[in-house]
């Protein structure tokens, strides 16, 4: 089990639906993250079972209080920053306490989750143990595919193909001196898009603080590492991946991926879950 020491209490915009959300993580013993929305005494637990949208983001609901309609009376949107940032300090056991339905976005990246984390402290009884896949996992459909298979150590490639002059048949490689650079990658989109996504009621607290915004002939701000966009594909993928319950760092595999994105990591890491084998 590995929590913080203390509490956290902070709060930010929504990068969807623009909202004021405040924070409040408490530490927890009892090895899961527990998700509660809105002052309510229901929690649901963040996980793979629970991730009930992979459209435009990951969101997590309870689906022990569905709604007649179908629809979820308690959800979170947009976790995986926050998981991806849980995954790389190997955070398992929480209490989240979300005035929104959505996480804060902050700068795009999963560094200020990292920071907060460091700053309460880091506290883990866990024996850190390793996995591989007992066999592949893959999915393909068209262009896109990923691909798990058993390796000596966690080896990730990570190939786009968007119509930018930077982007075009674009791969970047995981390795342990590129970490910082995938933590502080930010979430990124096409700017003529964006009006686009705010009419149907997306992208409502994007700005340049939070969103690298993609143009015919650069960026609208500064790249702080190059291929920036693509290490933003691995965090996102660190974060989904965890949804399994084991982080990334602790898998001994080679993954690959090819012009996915959240619904295919969703997809792919529920069939790696029970493929999941300890190393001995």
């Amino acid at each position: 089990m590995t929590t913080i020491s203390k509490e956290i209490n902070t709060q930010g915009n929504t990068l969807m639906k623009n909202y004021d959300c405040k924070v409040l993580i408490k530490p927890s013993s009892l090895g899961k993250i527990r998700v509660f929305v809105k002052n309510e005494e229901k929690s649901f637990e963040a996980g793979i079972d629970n991730v009930i949208s992979t459209e435009h983001y990951v969101t997590w609901g309870s689906r022990e209080h569905r709604t007649l309609l179908g629809g979820y009376k308690y959800k979170a949107g947009l976790c995986e920053h926050f998981m991806a940032a849980c995954a790389f300090l190997r955070i398992d056991s929480l209490d989240v306490y979300l005035s929104q339905e959505e996480f804060p976005i902050f700068d795009g990246s999963s560094k200020e989750w990292i920071r907060l984390f460091k700053d309460a402290g880091i506290v883990s009884n866990k024996k850190i143990e390793k996995y591989t896949v007992s066999e592949p996992v893959y999915y393909l459909n068209g262009k896109t595919s990923m691909v798990i298979l058993p390796d000596k150590d966690l080896n990730i490639t990570y190939s786009v193909n968007y119509d930018h002059k930077d982007l075009r048949n674009c791969w970047v490689s995981f390795n342990k001196d590129n970490i910082e650079e995938i933590i502080e990658a930010r979430t990124f989109g096409f700017y003529k898009d964006l009006k686009k996504y705010q009419m149907l009621g997306f992208a409502q607290g994007v700005n340049i603080n939070n969103t690298l915004g993609l143009t015919d002939d650069g960026y609208t701000v500064e790249l702080r590492s190059d291929k920036e966009p693509v290490k933003h594909k691995i965090l996102d993928l660190f974060g989904d991946l965890y949804q399994t319950g084991v982080s990334p760092l602790d898998m001994k595999c080679q993954i690959l991926v090819k012009e996915a994105g959240h619904a295919v990591h969703i997809k792919t890491a529920k069939i790696l879950k029970d493929k999941l084998v300890k190393v001995k």
